[in-house]
């Protein structure tokens, strides 16, 4: 398969495309094969040697993706082969096919295309366990997004709407 590879650190220039080894899956994993990956700042982050990935996950940058099952793990009953997925990853994105535990795949959202489907899991996972799990908001409140015109805060002010939630959005010029 081919996969994006930083071949040192510095800018987009170390960026290649190279053939690498396919991912193997263990028994909690699936096997996605890669339609689109999302872009974060992490991605450059690790580029420039600055934000290594974790101990024991993919060498290759990009934080989530969308595509489809290729291959599910004997302990997941949740996935089948040919689903359309979008997933939260530990790194592999910008590669062919990633190795995924399944608890961190999600459906691809009814409407939502697969390659736009591969900037939702970042944005939903930051703000659902943050402002609904940890914070508990909930209808009637009132809520501020300082940054509203990112991508987190512009996921925010629509998920806290649809909930039945008060928003005030703060966003600044351009810098």
């Amino acid at each position: 398969m081919k996969a994006v590879v930083i071949t040192t650190t510095g800018g987009p220039e170390v960026l290649q495309l190279q053939e690498v080894e396919n991912p193997n899956i263990v028994n909690d994993e699936v096997l996605i094969h890669v339609e689109a990956a999302g872009v974060n700042r992490a991605d450059t982050l690790q580029r420039k040697g600055m934000h290594p990935p974790p101990k024991g996950a993919s060498p290759y940058p990009g934080l989530e993706c969308s595509g489809i099952v290729e291959q599910v793990g004997r302990h997941v009953t949740r996935w089948k082969i040919g689903d359309q997925v979008c997933a939260l990853l530990s790194g592999g994105g910008y590669a062919e096919k990633v190795a995924v535990p399944a608890g961190q795949v999600l459906p691809v959202p009814h409407g939502i295309s697969l390659k736009d489907a591969a900037s939702f899991p970042e944005v939903a996972c930051t703000v659902w366990s943050t402002v609904f799990m940890m914070s508990r908001l909930s209808a009637g409140e009132t809520f501020l997004i300082q940054g509203g015109s990112s991508g987190i805060g512009t996921f925010a002010i629509q998920i806290a709407k649809y909930f039945g939630v008060r928003v005030f959005v703060i966003a600044g010029p351009a810098t």
